[in-house]
């Protein structure tokens, strides 16, 4: 029997404690769009977006299920890949009072060597941007 494998990541959920803090970092902040949808009981639920990927969103103590077994807000660590220069992003990041942690500094990603600077959401999650390394 062959090995069954996966193709790509469809969207992944982070449990936040202020829904509308985190919509406006991810949209001012890092660029992403909001995209509230419908669900089939009628209520109307949060995602962020960006090119082909997409984010969901969960209230802290307001989980859809089935979910994580432990969610709890600040326990991502995400890394993002970006065109823009990481010198852009820290003039960027500085105008909207975002703290970078470390960085700019080598690091190995999935498929390439990059170049990453590391802050912090709005819940604690670890936010990794990254170019790749020339």
């Amino acid at each position: 029997m062959e090995q069954p494998t996966l193709a790509r990541l469809d969207h992944l959920v982070l449990t936040v404690a202020d829904m509308q803090a985190t919509i406006t970092f991810y949209t001012k902040v890092l660029g992403m769009a909001h995209r509230p949808f419908q669900v089939a009981d009628g209520s109307t639920r949060h995602a962020l977006a960006f090119g082909p990927h997409k984010i969901n969103l969960h209230p802290q103590g307001g989980e859809f299920d089935p979910k994580a077994r432990s969610p709890a807000p600040g326990t991502a660590d995400l890394c993002f890949l970006t065109d823009t220069p990481l010198d852009t992003w820290q003039a960027h990041l500085a105008a909207h009072d975002v703290a970078v942690e470390d960085g700019p500094v080598a690091r190995t990603g999935a498929q390439f060597p990059i170049v990453s600077l590391y802050l912090r959401d709005p819940d604690g999650n670890l936010i990794e941007i990254s170019v790749p390394a020339s």
